[in-house]
């Protein structure tokens, strides 16, 4: 179905124009007409099916339609969205379908200054693209208010429950008016989405594009069996003898996605990390040399694989399953975009075999099994000689360096505490460590550091002095004398000093 049969105003139809779309996906076809009408929707449709647009261009009509203006510190429609990445995301496609209105549009997640956030509400937005941790925030001040707002939409609610944002999108929801037109998406439906969704929404249009949690068909899916410590050198060898357009690399934690740039680098391959630990900027500057086709490899973590919307993906490598088989979906769904076909390689250790079970399970499909490349020994080991030490990032060398500063009890910034004499007796040569009484170390020491053999201790003495060690017999307690009075002599009550 063509947009200019759904009903949009020639201003959004301009804006598709100029971005050369024409015709409507099955989920936009489905949505815009129900959204236009002001109904609820509740949309069951994986990422990569054109959601954005899908809620984006009939809320534009419904905004401009409406010609209200939006309260100081409050938006007109607020859009909720996991990741910082896909509120990025989804914000600039909101400003390029709007470009021919007077609607603004603002961003608010963490990473980013919280001042900014605060001057961009000030005097109000039309449109606001948050996550829910820095709105609840800015909620917590007074310096975001919902009362005025006329549209709520829910993006990737499934992956907002599994990060744990279920009490903040209540706490937000309360602050809500009751009249307003509420969109909750997500791509798969278990039951505690089912409801959630049903506390948000009232008597929704349910719109279902495709089977829950069914992989893209265009995806040529496959495992190798691989020890976990031969897992760098496979990938290494895959990414040299393959051609790569684009790849993803998935690893399950941070520190394991920065150790794998690091050894690629170390194997001459160019690659960039992004995860929670990055600081937005950086996590932008790696999504951005990605798109622009500079780097070509990007690691990530599952926090991030909803965010990237980049064409052109070829391949996606599993470095690590998932141990929730909904991710490995949502993974894989990164490539094979845009009518594109794209390849999914995962890595296979002997304690992920029950991820990979759950994973079949899940897409109800077998992984074609592909074995090692011939003459893989061989070629790990001449890798892993080869392999050139590359130290380890600013972003890893200040996290080393908070984990000493937790150990020593230090704050960030405070500097390392003295110790009382000098460095520790562990870290002092032998025959350097001082007398506690200040006076030159012992000979015996100094002939020890010198290679001769130590002397036992009590040998070391002079006939007839008291080793130094020695410890003095206990004195048997006898009572002390006392006077005629019963009072000892020399108490307080004779004068003779303090008493016992």
């Amino acid at each position: 179905m063509q947009f200019k049969e759904l009903g949009l105003s020639e201003t959004v139809l301009a804006a598709l124009a100029v971005k050369g779309y024409s015709e409507a996906t099955p989920i936009q076809a489905k949505s815009i007409p129900a959204l236009l009408e002001g109904r609820d929707l509740l949309g069951i449709a994986q990422t990569g099916t054109g959601k954005t647009a899908a809620f984006m261009l009939p809320s534009i009509d419904r905004l401009v339609a409406s010609g209200k203006r939006a309260q100081p510190r409050g938006c007109r429609m607020l859009v909720l969205a996991p990741t910082r990445e896909l509120a990025s995301q989804i914000a600039d496609n909101a400003r390029h379908y709007a470009k021919g209105t007077k609607l603004s549009v603002a961003t608010v997640f963490g990473g980013t200054s919280i001042h900014k956030n605060k001057t961009d509400l000030a005097k109000g937005v039309d449109i606001v693209v948050a996550t829910p941790g820095r709105l609840v925030d800015l909620m917590d001040q007074c310096y975001a208010i919902l009362m005025g707002l006329e549209i709520l939409v829910l993006d990737e609610a499934d992956q907002m429950m599994d990060l744990g944002f279920i009490h903040a999108l209540k706490r937000i929801v309360r602050e809500l008016p009751s009249k307003r037109q509420t969109l909750f998406f997500s791509a798969t439906m278990p039951k505690t989405i089912r409801e959630l969704a049903g506390q948000f929404i009232k008597d929704p249009v349910e719109v279902k594009v495709t089977p829950e949690a069914t992989t893209a068909e265009r995806v040529e899916q496959s495992v190798t069996f691989v020890q976990q410590s031969e897992k760098q050198a496979l990938l290494t060898i895959l990414l040299k003898e393959t051609e790569i357009d684009r790849a993803l690399v998935f690893s399950r934690t941070k520190h394991g996605a920065d150790r794998i740039v690091r050894l690629l680098a170390g194997n001459g391959i160019a690659s960039n990390a992004i995860h929670g630990n990055k600081s937005q900027p950086q996590r932008e500057r790696a999504l951005g040399e990605f798109r622009a086709g500079k780097v070509k490899i990007l690691v990530a973590t599952d926090i991030a694989a909803r965010g990237i919307d980049v064409s052109g993906v070829s391949h996606v490598f599993n470095f690590e399953l998932p141990n929730v088989a909904d991710q490995y979906v949502h993974r894989i769904g990164r490539t094979a975009r845009n009518g594109k076909e794209g390849i999914a390689i995962s890595f296979c250790a002997e304690d992920e075999r029950p991820y990979l079970r759950d994973i079949e399970r899940l897409i109800r499909q077998k992984l074609t099994v592909v074995p090692l490349p011939e003459g893989f020994i061989a070629t790990a080991a001449a890798l892993s000689r080869s392999r050139v030490n590359v130290p380890a990032s600013r972003d890893e060398q200040n996290g080393q360096r908070g984990r000493e500063m937790q150990r020593d009890g230090r704050r960030p910034g405070q500097p390392q505490r003295q110790r009382p004499g000098g460095p520790r007796r562990e870290d002092r040569p032998r025959g350097d460590q001082p007398r506690r009484d200040g006076q030159a170390p012992r000979p015996e020491a100094a002939g020890a550091a010198a290679g001769e053999p130590r002397p036992r201790r009590f040998d070391a003495q002079p006939q007839g002095e008291q080793p130094r060690n020695y410890a003095r017999p206990k004195r048997k307690w006898q009572p002390r004398p006392t006077n005629g009075g019963g009072q000892r002599q020399g108490g307080q009550g004779q004068g003779g000093g303090r008493g016992r």
